[in-house]
């Protein structure tokens, strides 16, 4: 139900876009954002939105990375600049409903290397 793309190579200092499209008959949704999992590392917090539009992102993105939203289109986006070797990661999006429900995306990967 929810539909990632944007990932792949890009070199040390170049940007990249993710797009995490969730289907209609999700359920209401309270926020969106972004996780990540490096090698060897425990999935963290990048950035999310809330359904009114409040933003919070991990301190190693702020100023590089920012998260937006399209209502009408229920996606999602993170735009990456200034990327750096650290960011290498795999990126999932996250949906949290007004339930408590939750949703994953598949994720997908980021690397970053010259």
């Amino acid at each position: 139900q929810l539909v990632e793309s944007g990932g792949g190579l890009v070199q040390p200092g170049g940007s990249l876009r993710l797009s995490c499209a969730a289907s209609r008959n999700i359920f209401a949704i309270y926020a969106m954002g972004w996780y990540r999992q490096g090698p060897g590392k425990q999935r963290e917090l990048v950035a999310t939105i809330t359904s009114g539009g409040s933003t919070n992102y991990a301190d190693s993105v702020k100023g590089r990375f920012t998260i937006s939203k399209d209502n009408a289109k229920n996606t999602v986006y993170l735009q990456m600049n200034s990327l750096k070797p650290e960011d290498t990661a795999v990126y999932y999006c996250n949906v949290v409903g007004y339930s408590g429900d939750v949703k994953w995306g598949q994720g997908t990967q980021v690397t970053v290397s010259s």
